[in-house]
């Protein structure tokens, strides 16, 4: 007689096991070298730091640049011509003796006489105030402004001066105070050059070490795409594109710091020139105004930051895969 065997326990079904969460760099839609990190926000800082370093440099630049140029342009426009007081001879006399020769040069368009208190105020930056150079036999100075449509033959000039108040008046072109304003001028443009590249290579240094950093925390995505049969040249294109977009914010931001810089500069020195150091400061500075090739320069020097940040990380990320 065969016993009653219990009913089999009914079977539940299985629970449904929830999938563990992907990482943030292996989710769908996400991209590749995240733009929004901690890195990735203090890298845009770094080279917009650097960008608005290198932008200030080169309007620095520029505005020395500028204003030697505005120096040489006047210095050029203008010779002098110095008669010295000789013993027995009436120094007002030898001055009017050179004006009358001067302006009778061609090539001479005006002349203007230094009196004797404007000579002596000239050797007070040298000898200080307050001194008593009256029995002193200080030079007189004629400055002859020369035509700007032809240029006078200064030999002759020289010569005739020479032949009518000898060992007395001398003809002075200024042609060592343009060869040094050239010479300041020329090397002002290489130190800022020079600055401008050292901040570009050190941007490029900065996304070298980031570019390298993001490659080894995607490690995973990157074999991944390589298993599904993406190329070097696929990764290095996704990676130069969001350094790219890193280096183009940073270099906006930091060239639109350097152009907030020189407007507010130039705005100070228009309100600094109605005070009594504004002559000064304006003859040794200029007016702090770039023009719109400096402002030109500054924008340019934010465009190579992001060319530069993209074409680093493409070089690094092929390197890095081979």
């Amino acid at each position: 007689m065969n016993e009653a065997r219990p009913p089999a326990p009914a079977r539940r079904p299985p629970q449904a096991q929830a999938e563990p969460a992907l990482p943030a760099n292996l989710r769908r839609n996400a991209p590749l070298v995240p733009t929004d990190s901690a890195a990735s926000r203090a890298l845009a800082a770094v080279i917009a730091i650097l960008t608005f370093l290198a932008a200030l440099c080169a309007g620095a630049a520029e505005i020395a640049v500028s204003s030697a140029g505005q120096w040489q342009g006047s210095v050029s426009r203008e010779v002098t011509v110095q008669v010295r007081p000789g013993a027995g001879r009436d120094i007002e006399a030898d001055v009017r003796r050179a004006e009358d020769l001067a302006r009778a040069a061609p090539g001479i368009v005006g002349a203007r006489i230094f009196s004797k208190g404007e000579s002596e105020q000239l050797l007070e930056p040298w000898l200080g105030t307050g001194l008593d150079l009256s029995d002193l036999p200080v030079p007189r100075l004629i400055a002859l402004t020369l035509s700007p449509d032809a240029r006078p033959d200064l030999s002759a000039l020289r010569a005739k001066l020479s032949e009518a108040l000898p060992g007395i008046a001398s003809l002075d072109d200024h042609a060592l105070w343009l060869q040094r304003l050239s010479v300041m001028a020329n090397t002002l443009a290489g130190i800022g050059i020079g600055v401008v590249l050292l901040v570009l290579f050190a941007a490029g240094l900065a996304v070298v070490f980031a570019t390298r950093g993001a490659m080894a925390g995607n490690r995973e995505v990157v074999e991944v795409l390589h298993f599904v049969g993406a190329d070097d040249d696929y990764i290095a294109k996704a990676f130069q594109s969001r350094f790219f977009r890193l280096g183009l914010r940073g270099g906006a931001l930091g060239s639109g710091a350097a152009l907030l810089v020189c407007a507010v500069a130039g705005l100070l020195a228009r309100a600094w020139r109605t005070g009594p150091a504004g002559e000064e400061i304006a003859a040794l500075f200029g007016t702090f105004q770039i023009g719109w090739q400096g402002y030109a320069v500054i924008l340019f020097i934010g465009v190579i930051a992001s060319l530069v940040t993209g074409l680093v990380s493409r070089v690094t990320v092929r390197r890095y895969l081979r």
